[in-house]
């Protein structure tokens, strides 16, 4: 069987790739976003942050706050977060600098104690902004 190529219009093959990036990123959202006037709230949606995959999505839907959105105040909530690889700690950090870069503000919140550990062994904890609650972490962004 012989097949043909057939060029595909420019605007159609960048509709197409929106529609998929909208179903990936739908399908496979990790964060719950929400706004607090010019604050962005990125809550964690899952308990256990130990995938790669996931961390993968993550850090991407992480990213695109500052790279695609713009937004430069940016609290991340692990309220419901009661695992965390060290692979996502790479993330984390790769998001830290991406927000210093934007001259913005990154705040992490209800950090469990036992994964605060895991950011004081690694002296994480001197890194990251970091507050007990949603609302110390809103105070003075």
């Amino acid at each position: 069987m012989l097949m043909r190529i057939v060029p595909v219009a420019p605007f159609l093959l960048s509709l197409f790739e929106l529609n998929w990036k909208c179903n990936m990123s739908a399908g496979h959202r990790r964060l719950d976003i929400e706004e607090s006037g010019d604050v962005t709230i990125a809550k964690f949606v899952d308990k256990k942050i130990l995938d790669e995959g996931n961390i993968q999505i993550i850090g991407n839907q992480l990213f695109s706050l500052v790279e695609d959105d713009g937004r430069s105040k940016i609290i991340l909530d692990f309220s419901n977060v009661e695992y965390l690889s060290s692979a996502a700690l790479g993330k984390l950090i790769t998001m830290d600098k991406k927000v210093k870069a934007a001259k913005g503000k990154l705040r992490l919140c209800t950090v469990r104690p036992d994964i605060y550990e895991v950011f004081a062994i690694t002296k994480l904890n001197k890194l990251f902004d970091m507050r007990d609650n949603l609302e110390q972490a809103l105070e003075g962004m």
